[in-house]
């Protein structure tokens, strides 16, 4: 009974405080568990996408756009998101920023536009690239540096896309300068330095000649063809010529094409092969006359000379004024104009008759 007595002389508020502070401790620790991070998935070789998140399919169609480079041409960029269908259009480069996103969004109806940065191999394999350029309506290759192009995405899972939306899904694909450089069957590679056109008729083996077959883009349109830019603005007439000449040996005894893309212009070609060019100036297109027959003088330390009568190869320089509705890429049924020659490293044309 004293022993309940003492307890009972304990201070209630105290005990009360207490026991209070306990289950306020323990119905916290079950109210507000301690947060989950996020999980996030996003692409970290993406620069950016403007529009809709969300992908979207559209009906497009295939075609083919090549820039010579310096200010794009904004009615060949119309013409490919028209191709699109109106879809997502994607920009892939392994240098610069998302310049392209705001600009092609306002130039046109887009579901979005997004930049890809890969600038490596193992970018250029990363699942998250492959399926973003799988979903794209629409592809544009930024101007850059060819050889970079070559080295991180030949061979990859970029590779592997941008076949299945030529061959496969049919989209409408285009490049500058860089990227106007890679789309044939040849491509000059550029990965040495950069080669003149004195320095490439005075020695077609060149070590800063490097042209070669590509399977990274090789569209079917450009079959046995190598492109080039920034073409008159640079007076790159003699080193196409060569380039051409090197490549006899991998021609396999077809004639071969070349398509010279001046700055601020570009050449806009349909899945049918019709042409148009577009923009301020000139587009040449060069094909050899006589396949079967080798250059005169083609060898190493030694002057080019590819003469064959003056015949050497025929060409057509055009601009967007050019009747071309006559004009089959897949067949090259035109009507050229000039033969291009060159006698011991000097590139010589004339009109043909």
């Amino acid at each position: 009974m004293k022993r309940f007595m003492k307890l009972m002389q304990i201070p209630l508020f105290p005990l009360v405080f207490l026991i209070g502070l306990g289950l306020t401790s323990c119905q916290s620790q079950e109210v507000t568990p301690p947060p989950t991070p996020p999980v996030t998935d996003q692409n970290p070789h993406s620069l950016g996408r403007v529009g809709n998140p969300e992908d979207v399919d559209t009906e497009t169609e295939s075609g083919l756009v090549l820039m010579g480079g310096s200010t794009d041409v904004d009615q060949a960029m119309r013409w490919m998101i028209e191709k699109s269908g109106g879809g997502d259009f994607v920009i892939i480069r392994s240098s610069g920023a998302d310049g392209y996103n705001d600009y092609l969004y306002e130039l046109g109806q887009l579901n979005s536009v997004e930049t890809l940065l890969i600038n490596s191999a193992a970018g250029a394999n990363d699942d998250r690239v492959f399926e973003t350029l799988k979903n794209a309506e629409a592809l544009f290759i930024a101007g850059g540096d060819q050889s970079q192009y070559l080295r991180f995405w030949e061979g990859t899972k970029v590779e592997e896309a941008i076949q299945y939306l030529i061959h496969e899904k049919r989209i409408p694909i285009g490049g500058t300068s860089a990227g106007c450089a890679i789309m044939g069957e040849f491509v000059y590679t550029g990965e040495n330095n950069s080669i003149i056109s004195a320095e490439a008729l005075a020695n077609p083996f060149d070590p800063n000649l490097t042209v070669r077959r590509s399977s990274l883009i090789n569209h079917p349109l450009l079959q046995n063809t190598i492109t080039d830019q920034h073409f008159s603005q640079r007076n790159r007439e003699g080193r196409l010529v060569a380039f051409m000449a090197r490549l006899k040996e991998e021609s396999n005894g077809q004639a071969l094409k070349g398509i010279a893309v001046d700055e601020r212009t570009a050449a806009v070609i349909d899945g049918d092969g019709k042409v148009q060019i577009m923009g301020q100036n000139q587009v040449y297109f060069v094909k050899e006359n006589d396949p079967d027959q080798a250059p005169e003088q083609l060898s190493n330390s030694t002057p080019l000379t590819w003469d064959l009568n003056q015949s050497a190869l025929k060409s057509l320089e055009t601009s967007s004024s050019s009747n071309l509705e006559a004009f089959d890429l897949k067949e090259w049924n035109t009507n050229f104009s000039d033969f291009w020659f060159v006698e011991n490293g000097t590139l010589k044309t004339r009109a043909k008759e």
